[in-house]
């Protein structure tokens, strides 16, 4: 074994013990990089060790990654839409749309769950951030299905699936990340945001059939988990017609917000801009009505919106530095001969990658995961022939169900925050299992039937004026995404 690979293996094992030692992940992040600086510089300064590691061309490049991260126009989008998603949350619309849902979906088995599902569904494409649709859908929800009588585990579940839809279904923060993190520098190959914004569509609402499916089902077979209640009220056009209002305005800024990006009239952070502002008239226009308007509320979101922003951005810079260390230790090199020496063909190195991605959304956030993991597996992707979107799509369902695998699935800990002191966390942990199972089989589909993630970005972004498309890879798995556009309008996308 080489000096680089015992480098690399050891920057990985110090940075999971720092972690489990309970230090914020951005410090552990940034001391792991800086710490292994000095060991390379010694090593190849007083032992002619074989690394590219020197004060110039390592740490030296460390302030100028850091500032190219911080100032890298595209990730101005996060702010706007973690902003646009707080804000939504408090507007109140949420509280209108479960009150119209469950008297439309009453009298269907699981009509409560299902309500759950299709709000979250809508949250996930408002808001974005899962802890804030985990925690709102279970402070209105939760208590409905207890006093139904819904199964603890059951009702738990539903939510806790629902609410993570928020991560993958655009826009996406962890898709505007994944995006800026998973350009290939060697073959100066990439991904847009609003490839990925297209392609994670039918996935997302692919899942969200899946959990009512399910719901459907075992509220059929076994009458305990999901009771129908004694006053169902009938189905009108007058019940119709207010659940159709109840879901209009947040559809409205949906439609603004993702049209504008997917038709090419405004690029993303222009997007992000036009979804704060709609959020601040929704929530003026709810409040208005219902007389509850205040600054406070415009104060705290501005609070809440800043403190997550420099979570992320911080994280982002640690991994800056880590990511700069481990590549002037060989650790691309290392990674991508690993992957290529594995007994298994390309399929199998893509499903290989996709396990140990899925263990590891075990023990560690989506962040983290996508900082240090992605960049070091999109290069042997991409060398493996695959499209890149079709490999990102995989990669953030694959992700999704981090949010729900204990014990630090951060849902779990969202409802348990929220519930009452009768549910308790083994009714959570069994109640995610099924949803776990209906995660993996999304996967499997979006893994099996590439068009399910490459269909709609080839529609939106690769299609030139003849109905032909740029590039055989619009039709398959297979073919690593040009950063051509049909449209010059589609310049500024990355």
């Amino acid at each position: 074994m080489s000096v680089s690979e015992i480098l690399v293996i050891g920057m990985f094992v110090t940075f999971i013990l720092f972690m489990l030692s309970g230090y914020p992940i951005a410090w552990v992040l940034g001391g792991v990089g800086i710490m292994y600086t000095l060991i390379g510089i010694i090593l190849v300064t007083y032992f002619d060790a074989d690394l590219f590691m020197d004060w110039g061309d390592t740490a030296g490049l460390m302030p100028e990654r850091i500032y190219a991260t911080v100032q890298n126009p595209t990730l101005i989008a996060l702010p706007m839409f973690i902003f646009m998603g707080i804000m939504l949350d408090k507007s109140g619309l949420a509280e209108r749309m479960i009150v119209n849902f469950t008297r439309l979906f009453g009298g269907i088995p699981g009509g409560m769950a299902i309500t759950v599902v299709a709000i979250g569904i809508i949250l996930a494409a408002t808001t974005g951030i899962v802890g804030a649709s985990v925690t709102l859908l279970g402070t209105l929800s939760l208590p409905i299905m207890l006093k139904r009588n819904y199964d603890k585990s059951f009702a738990t579940g539903v939510i806790c699936s629902a609410g993570t839809l928020g991560i993958l279904i655009p826009p996406s923060i962890m898709l505007v990340i994944m995006a800026d993190q998973a350009y290939v520098e060697k073959a100066e190959l990439g991904t847009s945001i609003g490839d990925l914004f297209a392609g994670a569509i039918l996935p997302g609402l692919l899942l969200g059939g899946l959990y009512i499916v399910y719901i459907v089902i075992i509220a059929s077979l076994d009458k305990t988990k999901a009771p129908m209640p004694n006053d169902v009220e009938k189905v009108t056009l007058k019940v119709v017609i207010n659940a159709l209002a109840a879901v209009g305005p947040p559809a409205f800024l949906i439609f603004i917000v993702l049209g504008s990006i997917l038709f090419g009239f405004a690029t993303i952070t222009e997007s992000s801009g036009i979804g704060a502002v709609g959020a601040i008239l929704l929530y003026g226009i709810n409040s208005y009505q219902s007389k509850s308007f205040s600054f406070q509320v415009i104060k705290s979101t501005l609070y809440q919106s800043t403190r997550t922003t420099g979570f992320i951005f911080a994280i982002l810079v640690g991994a800056s530095v880590f990511s700069i260390v481990l590549r002037g230790l060989g650790g691309d090199e290392v990674i991508e001969r690993a992957i290529a020496a594995l007994p298994f063909g390309p399929n199998g190195k893509v499903i290989f990658i996709l396990t140990v991605v899925f263990i590891l959304g075990f023990f560690l956030d989506w962040v983290e995961i996508t900082l240090i993991i992605l960049p070091l597996v999109a290069n042997p992707i991409v060398n493996l022939g695959f499209n890149l979107t079709w490999f990102l799509i995989l990669f953030a369902v694959c992700l999704q169900t981090s949010f729900l695998t204990p014990p630090v699935g951060f849902s779990l800990f969202y409802i348990k925050g929220v519930a009452p002191p009768t549910v308790q966390l083994k009714h959570i942990y069994k109640g995610v299992i099924p949803f776990i199972i209906m995660q993996l089989i999304g996967l499997s589909a979006v893994f099996y039937w590439e068009s399910l993630s490459t269909k709609l970005p080839c529609d939106f972004y690769n299609q030139r004026k003849d109905g032909t498309y740029i590039g055989d890879y619009c039709q398959n798995r297979y073919g690593a995404i040009q950063l051509e556009r049909s449209d010059s309008r589609m310049a500024d996308r990355q």
